[in-house]
């Protein structure tokens, strides 16, 4: 079970590192989306993976699920949601004004006369 969740970490980080590395607003919101997801999944898997387990401290139980991190998870979805919504007012606004949705800005010369 901790090598598939190990594995499903590495592999949405890297996805997402690839997909920010993109010359197009598409793609890196989508990685930024995915980096997000794995740090979500990562804080959940420190809560212990256990099944069947209690969130909490019981009298006679021993093995217990952290209730924090899912805690932390369930903020760090609200807080993803809300700075995709930005990110994708911010990549709209760009497209519009200037009718392209490339990142980076070095091939675009500015005239000053």
């Amino acid at each position: 079970m901790e090598l598939l969740v190990a594995s499903a970490i590495g592999v949405l980080t890297a996805g997402g590192i690839y997909l920010l590395l993109r010359q197009r607003t598409f793609p890196v919101i989508v990685g930024l989306s995915l980096l997000s997801y794995a740090v979500n999944i990562f804080l959940f898997a420190t809560g212990r993976l256990t099944v069947g387990a209690p969130p909490v401290l019981r009298d006679g139980v021993t093995i217990y699920t952290d209730p924090l991190p899912q805690a932390l998870v369930l903020t760090a979805i609200v807080i993803s949601f809300g700075m995709t919504a930005v990110i994708v007012m911010i990549a709209l606004s760009a497209y519009l004004s200037e009718n392209d949705d490339r990142i980076d800005m070095t091939d675009r010369v500015e005239d000053d006369a």
